[in-house]
């Protein structure tokens, strides 16, 4: 092997761990984005199940009225 081509071999080698590095730390970003949209997720979930519980109790406990809006 010639000194250029070792050269060439090492720079290439350091733009790949350059790379590998940056990509790691796009990859750990990502993560901690995705878990954070879990939680917001499943917070909404229950939220969502907790409010459609309400709307129930509420329609089964009043009987609908037949009359205009008091504004009529």
């Amino acid at each position: 092997m010639t000194m250029s081509s070792e050269t060439t071999l090492m720079e290439r080698l350091e733009a790949l761990e350059i790379r590998i590095a940056y990509q790691d730390e796009a990859i750990e970003s990502l993560n901690q984005t995705i878990t954070q949209q879990w939680a917001l997720i499943d917070a909404l979930q229950r939220q969502t199940a907790a409010l459609g519980e309400r709307l129930d109790d509420a329609a089964s406990g009043v009987a609908p009225v037949d009359r205009p809006p008091p504004h009529y």
